[in-house]
């Protein structure tokens, strides 16, 4: 019964995923030294894009695009990250070395830069060999996507649903950045199955040899 458990196990951590969490709490509860990156250091007016960016000890690039560039939306006391065009969508890459957690608050704002509520939004995560795209529908200030990924992620990509029938800007915030525990390889499951078929091996042979010995004695 073991050795399947284990010989399972193995076969499941060999499929690559991308992990999704909506629950902010349970995020964090993954992740090992998380760093939050708030933008309140921005003013809300046109900035270039791309922007390079701190989440805590964690580093990344955010871009704008296909036409144009940033203009954070929210408050003096609360900035947010959103573009110049509504159709625009926000990139994130370019992750310090082998981070593998992104999650963040993502919603839509208006023209003004004042949240627009019942709005949609897309991410796409991808970390070069799996993609996962989701969509959240009805999103306020404190709707929560977060994505943890087997391997290194490449790119996150926050865009529009479709063809709004409301102009909206897609706009996020909180981005949240952080390493997780290494799950074991498949090679490390096949050196414990090894290990264990020895140790029953040689517990094997040692009962052979009292047995032997004990019958010996008694003849």
């Amino acid at each position: 019964m073991t050795l399947a458990v284990l010989l399972c196990t193995a076969t499941a951590a060999a499929q690559a995923d991308v992990i999704v969490f909506t629950n902010r709490a349970a995020f964090l509860a993954a992740l090992q030294l998380p760093g939050v990156d708030t933008f309140d250091d921005l003013t809300v007016s046109q900035t270039d894009t791309p922007l390079y960016r701190l989440a805590g000890p964690y580093s990344y690039r955010v871009s704008a695009g296909p036409v144009s560039d940033f203009y954070p939306a929210g408050s003096g006391s609360d900035t947010w990250l959103a573009t110049t065009f509504s159709s625009d969508a926000i990139t994130f890459s370019s992750f310090s070395s082998g981070l593998r957690a992104f999650g963040g608050n993502f919603f839509g704002s208006d023209i003004n830069g004042a949240f627009l509520p019942g709005q949609s939004v897309v991410l796409t995560a991808n970390d070069g060999s799996t993609t996962r795209t989701v969509s959240l529908s009805d999103t306020t200030t404190t709707t929560f996507l977060g994505f943890i990924a087997d391997n290194a992620l490449t790119s996150v990509t926050l865009r529009q649903d479709g063809m709004p029938s409301t102009e909206y800007w897609v706009t996020a915030n909180n981005v949240t950045l952080g390493m997780v525990t290494a799950v074991p390889e498949p090679e490390t499951y096949a050196m414990l199955l090894a290990g264990l078929a020895l140790v029953g091996y040689s517990a094997c042979r040692r009962s052979e040899g009292r047995l032997a010995q004990n019958l010996a004695e008694l003849g």
